[in-house]
């Protein structure tokens, strides 16, 4: 039996194992959320209803990092995600925290909150949010200047299938600085990585639910 994934294809958190089980052409079953018999599955399998989520056999994974390092280890591949060093698989790990925390729950909190009514809005929080970004944005562009093509390195990993998704729509939510030219370019080289071009694509017919209007482009 293949293992599930229930995910969506818009969401940054199911991007992030999508483009895992690519890296390694991991077949599984996708139980698209799109389909509401896969969505009250979810809710039987988690009530909290966060996604995604994999199962395997009698296994239930939670939280993307998570199902990752289960898949490594379960259903290997040749693109190893996370390193066999564990001094390496440590700053893998620390740069995974990173996009998770630093980009991806600010980027968040400002989506989130333009979907509430007017009157429940939190401008305050956005505009920590956005500082939260740009100081991310700042932090990251000193952290690639050792010309490394990828996070933690020369080698594609964990964090950067993280990165992928989380830096694509915090872009879109709060423009990277033009300045941060090492940050743009990191960018462009995760949506030109098959894996994630592959995820992006899967994603575009549902762009009409991203509730700060997706630009015309990527």
């Amino acid at each position: 039996m293949l293992p599930a994934l229930y995910a969506h294809p818009f969401s940054s958190y199911c991007q992030k194992v999508l483009v895992a089980l690519y890296e390694n052409a991991t077949a599984f079953e996708y139980r698209n959320l799109e389909d509401r018999a896969h969505g009250q599955a979810l809710e039987a399998l988690w009530p909290i209803k966060r996604f995604p989520v994999l199962v395997d056999g009698e296994r239930t994974v939670l939280e993307a990092s998570t199902i990752i390092e289960y898949l490594q280890l379960h259903h290997p591949g040749p693109v190893q995600l996370l390193p066999a060093d564990p001094r390496a698989a440590l700053e893998v790990r620390m740069l995974d925290r990173f996009f998770d925390n630093y980009v991806s729950t600010p980027q968040q909190k400002i989506v989130f909150d333009a979907i509430r009514a007017e009157a429940d809005r939190d401008p305050y929080g956005v505009a920590e949010a956005r500082r939260m970004l740009d100081t991310a944005y700042a932090w990251l562009e000193r952290h690639l200047a050792d010309d490394r093509p990828w996070a933690a390195g020369a080698q594609f990993s964990l964090a950067d299938c993280g990165a992928a998704p989380f830096l694509f729509y915090a872009d879109w939510t709060h423009a990277i600085a033009p300045d941060h030219a090492r940050v743009h370019a990191y960018r462009t080289r995760l949506l030109a990585r098959p894996s994630f071009a592959r995820a992006v694509d899967e994603a575009r017919p549902f762009r009409a639910y991203f509730p700060l209007g997706a630009p015309d482009r990527d």
